[in-house]
Parts: structure tokens; C-alpha cells; sequence
């Protein structure tokens, strides 16, 4: 395994009250840590791109950090999988991975709105997301004086009610775009509302259609234009759902990582899922009946009991609406968490596997032997969703590449 975070067993050199004294710098897996399977991108993204076939295109999103995953890493493995080119969510997102050597196409979701971000966008060669007509004049001012074009995506709202320019507005809005000497307008695309709705709802199917239509009269207004720019509108949950909305590109998130956005979708599609959330056992207690366990008490002990403190709490991702309704696996076993979860520690009554040791590595997300927890385990618990489980984990949680 190889540590993204870069944390390793190698000697490093620190200095304390004028001396310098070597250092070993700690494990990543001494506490709790993220571990990713590269290869289960790597999979998802070619299964992906199977099912959309050759002639769409297909955007890995890798905004947040890769979904929690680690941006790079995803990034890496999705390309070698298939992708075509890469969404993230802001600037910062884009240059990191730019940093990291990454020279595909790279779109930036989020809408870029002074002079000095556009800027460094078209420095970094980004693409930028324009929603109105003044960040197009401003792209094509910073692209006139460096005598280059400077290649942007239009966003459409239809029916999202957040980013893009009014559907109704947009054949005026691209046509002053298509004035702009130094503009070159390569990609027009919207974004889905409740594809990831319940399907048993009829209005996930036929808002999902309103926005088609819309969106489609759009491209229809463009005539012979329609055929020269790149279009998008399915997520995964619309690229799951229908070729009819796959377009020239999809744009994949949560598939990509190994989940079905739709809790009742039914495909033969084997996505892997690729992040699992790992702890050690840092003590072992035994304590007698009707003992509070933890901040608040909430919980007491109903018979003697042997538990098991775990050092990952809140403060790494954890979120304390879970307390004492998950359980983790260890060696294939479910053990239930007891008490508050707290900032950096958890309880799990191990009485009926009495024989955990400290230093036992417990598997709170993802596969362990045969069970698996997923993050809509969680989302079921929680009233939450998959996107903001996997988004949740802190940076101080190692992420570790399998």
C-alpha cells in the first residue's frame, strides 16, 4: 500500500530547542485512515464507459477532493479506465491537479465571477463554466490581450434552479458569446434535478423530461452550431437511466466511486466500490452493569461489558447523528457502537466477541470479509446521502492507496 498523504515510515529530521534529533514519522494506518482501491476507479471507469460506448464521452468528476477519495488518485485511475477529461468544483481544485501533472481537459463547475480567477484560469488552461454575458467579455478580454481564444462551457438552467443562464434567454446569450472575437464556446451543457429521485416517483421521470425538452430546444435553436460544440446533461443518475441523455458527454460522479445514485436502479453493471473507512482499537474496558458510557450518558451499559475505544470520531468525518445506530466489522463480525460519538473517539460493545485485541483494525465503511457497510447504510440512519457521507472524511484521515 502506498499512503497518498505521503505519510511513510521513512526517517525524517526535526528540530527541538536548537537540536535536531531524527524522527520517524507515524504510521498512517496507526490511527484510522481512508484506504482506496485505485483499481476499483480504474474498473468503474472502463465499466462506464462500456455502457455509454465509444462515441460518448466521459467526465470523471473529482470535485471534493475526489469525492473524499483523493483527487489525483481518482483522477489517475479514471483516465487509465477511460475518462476523457475531468470536472471539479473550483479553481483551486483545478490548478492542484495541473500541479499534479494532469493535462486533459479539466471543466470547473463552479462559476468563476472576477478577473483575477478567470485569469488564472485560462493561465492554468481550465474551463471555465459561464452562466451570463459579463465573465464571457471578461475570458475574451484576458484572451485578446494575450492573443489566444480562450475556450469556455455555457451552463443552461432548466429547471435546476442554481447555476446556468434562463433556457429562454439562452439563443441571445450564445449568439453575443459567438460575437466575441476570442471566445471559443466549445461546450453548452445543464445539469439534472431529481434524476436521482426514487423511480418510483413519477416526478423523477417526468421533470427529468421537462429538462430535456428544454434542454433540447436550446440545441435545437443552434441549428448547424449544434453539431460543433460538445453537450452534456446526465449525471450518473441520468446516465444510468436513459441514452437519451447521454448527449456528446456525461458527466460521472457517484458511479465512478462505486455506488448507484438510484437505490432501486436494477443493472447488471458491477461497480466496485472503491473507499473504506478503517480504525484500530486503541483500549479495551470492562466494566459492570448500568455504567454511562461516553459525553451525555446516553447510553448505560445493560450487563457487563467489554468495550473497545477507537480513536475516529466526528472531527475525521463521522457524524454524531450516528451515535449508537452503526455497527463495524471486524473479522467479518458486526459489533454496534455505543454512546455519544465524540470529536475523536467512538465505543463498540465487543462482549460478544470477547476476543478483540488492542490494535485490531475495525472496518466502519466498505467490505470486510463477507459483510459490507455502505454509505447509504449510514444515509438510511442518518436522513443523509451517499455524496455527503464519502464527502465528509477530514484531511486529517490518511487516505491510503491500495
Amino acid at each position: 500500500m502506498r499512503s497518498m498523504s505521503k505519510i511513510n515510515r521513512t526517517e525524517k529530521f526535526a528540530t527541538f530547542g536548537g537540536n535536531t534529533k531524527n524522527v520517524i514519522a507515524s504510521d498512517p494506518c496507526s490511527r484510522a485512515w481512508v484506504e482506496v482501491d485505485s483499481k476499483a476507479i480504474e474498473n468503474n471507469a472502463r465499466v462506464l464507459k462500456n455502457f455509454i460506448g465509444e462515441e460518448c464521452l466521459l467526465m470523471a468528476v473529482v470535485k471534493a477532493d475526489g469525492y473524499g477519495h483523493g483527487a489525483e488518485t481518482v483522477a489517475r485511475a479514471a483516465l487509465i479506465g477511460g475518462a476523457n477529461s475531468l470536472g471539479v468544483a473550483t479553481l483551486e481544485e483545478g490548478i492542484q491537479l495541473r500541479n499534479a501533472g494532469l493535462m486533459c481537459q479539466i471543466l470547473i463547475l463552479g462559476n468563476l465571477i472576477n478577473s483575477e480567477e478567470l485569469y488564472a484560469s485560462f493561465c492554468w488552461d481550465l474551463i471555465p463554466t459561464i452562466s451570463r454575458i459579463r465573465e464571457a467579455i471578461i475570458c475574451n478580454n484576458i484572451a485578446k490581450k494575450n492573443h489566444k481564444k480562450f475556450v469556455i462551457h455555457l451552463k443552461i438552467d432548466t429547471g435546476m434552479t442554481r447555476l446556468g443562464c434562463d433556457c429562454k434567454e439562452a439563443k441571445e446569450l450564445i449568439n453575443k458569446i459567438d460575437s466575441l472575437e476570442n471566445i471559443s464556446l466549445k461546450g453548452i451543457y445543464s445539469h439534472l434535478a431529481i434524476a436521482d429521485s426514487d423511480k418510483r416517483e413519477n416526478t423523477h421521470k417526468n421533470f427529468t423530461q421537462i429538462q430535456l425538452n428544454r434542454f433540447q430546444k436550446v440545441l435545437n435553436d443552434l441549428g448547424k452550431r449544434n453539431k460543433s460544440i460538445c453537450r452534456h446533461l446526465a449525471n450518473s443518475a441520468g446516465t444510468l437511466s436513459s441514452s437519451c441523455l447521454h448527449f456528446d458527454m456525461v458527466r460521472v460522479g457517484l458511479s465512478l466511486y462505486g455506488y448507484f445514485p438510484v437505490n432501486d436502479y436494477e443493472h447488471d453493471l458491477n461497480l466496485t466500490p472503491a473507499l473504506k473507512v478503517k480504525a484500530r482499537v486503541t483500549l479495551i474496558r470492562n466494566v459492570e452493569k448500568g455504567i454511562g458510557v461516553g459525553y451525555g450518558h446516553f447510553f448505560k451499559t445493560q450487563r457487563r461489558s467489554k468495550l473497545a475505544v477507537v480513536a475516529i470520531g466526528y472531527a475525521d468525518g463521522v457524524s454524531r447523528s450516528l451515535s449508537g445506530k452503526i455497527s463495524a466489522s471486524i473479522d467479518g463480525v458486526l459489533v454496534p457502537q455505543v454512546g455519544a460519538i465524540a470529536m475523536d473517539q467512538m465505543v463498540f460493545d465487543i462482549t460478544d466477541k470477547p476476543d478483540i485485541k488492542i490494535g485490531q483494525v475495525l472496518t466502519l465503511l466498505g467490505k470486510d470479509g463477507d459483510v459490507f457497510i455502505s454509505p447509504q447504510n449510514w444515509c438510511d440512519l442518518s436522513g443523509s446521502i451517499p455524496w455527503e457521507v464519502l464527502c465528509s472524511f477530514r484531511n486529517r484521515l490518511p487516505r491510503v492507496v491500495t
